[in-house]
């Protein structure tokens, strides 16, 4: 092949699928669609909202939460161009620039999501086991260091691998497999020497969604260590009822990975549907879950929603 052909290939646009079969009925489609990105967005904009005009939801456990609604409120804006644009009959197509830079955020995204809630648990071990030392160790100077330490941990280690990406050869068909471009869909068209990119997509993997999860285990298996000291079973119950919105979360963000994961290695003879709609769930399902989990389980953001809806109302 010559170098032009390559030249070619390489920075030539990507197509990207939709939902097959469907496609007469995508107007129909982009009607829940566009419903769950709005809920997305006014959902998490609302939780924003709520915890910045409500001194008394200036605690850390809030802090951390605001923190994970703006990260859920990213991953929306993230994708919805490229999911609406392909129903909406708008865009087909992707350059290899706008290919990388949006797996770029998804996954940056991800990344940061996960060490969110690992610094809720880290809140919730501290609130529960260690609750005379909560404000001292979880300051606001301390929580603006977590907050710094996120932002470092998702968005510079990523580059190395996504970066690679821009100086890859692509001859095989450019067909990605979802509504939006993700990392493992690209190096699966190129036909260079992906080995660093599958080493350390695989590192990064381990040490930031693996590790994030164990450390998460290991933090309620020590606060329910400490809740079953408690003599009284009201306070135990008490206790536990403060890390229900959190393990909710928590299980609202792993289980579509485990789902996509489990999908992609073993569903091979699954329709290309089940890898669509799983795909579409992984992205979509924590950002719009997680305002309704909190709105519901949180007494402080659900009195306080509820005041902002009967002053809309009224």
């Amino acid at each position: 092949m010559s170098a032009t052909s390559i030249s070619n290939l390489s920075n030539s646009i990507f197509v990207l699928t939709g939902f097959p079969g469907l496609e007469l009925d995508y107007l129909w489609l982009s009607i829940p669609f566009s419903s769950i990105y709005a809920m997305v967005f006014l959902g998490n904009c609302m939780v924003l909202h709520v915890i910045r005009t409500e001194p008394s939801l200036h605690q850390p456990m809030f802090y951390f939460l605001a923190m994970l609604a703006l990260t859920d409120l990213c991953m929306g804006l993230s994708t919805v161009h490229t999911v609406l644009g392909i129903l909406w009959g708008l865009i087909q197509e992707i350059s290899l620039d706008s290919c990388i830079a949006q797996s770029y955020f998804i996954h940056g995204l991800s990344f940061m999501e996960s060490s969110v809630l690992l610094a809720m648990a880290f809140d919730r071990y501290i609130a529960i086991c260690n609750p005379l030392h909560y404000s001292s160790i979880l300051s606001n100077d301390k929580i603006m260091k977590i907050w710094m330490a996120i932002l470092g941990r998702s968005s510079l280690l990523i580059p190395p691998v996504i970066i690679r990406l821009k100086f890859l050869t692509y001859c095989h068909p450019h067909i990605l497999s979802h509504s939006f471009c993700l990392h493992q869909d690209l190096i699966r068209m190129a036909c260079s020497d992906i080995r660093f990119n599958s080493i350390y997509g695989l590192a990064l993997v381990i040490s930031n969604l693996f590790l994030d999860a164990v450390l998460i285990l290991i933090s309620y298996i020590m606060i329910l260590h400490t809740v079953l000291a408690i003599a009284s079973q009201e306070e135990r119950i008490k206790s536990l009822q403060t890390c229900v919105s959190h393990i909710c979360a928590v299980l609202v963000f792993y289980v579509p990975i485990i789902g996509l994961t489990m999908v992609h290695r073993f569903g091979k003879h699954l329709s290309p549907l089940v890898h669509i709609l799983m795909g579409n769930i992984y992205i979509l399902f924590p950002p719009l879950m997680n305002p309704i989990i909190y709105s519901i389980k949180t007494q402080q953001i659900r009195r306080r929603i509820q005041r902002l809806c009967y002053l809309y109302i009224a």
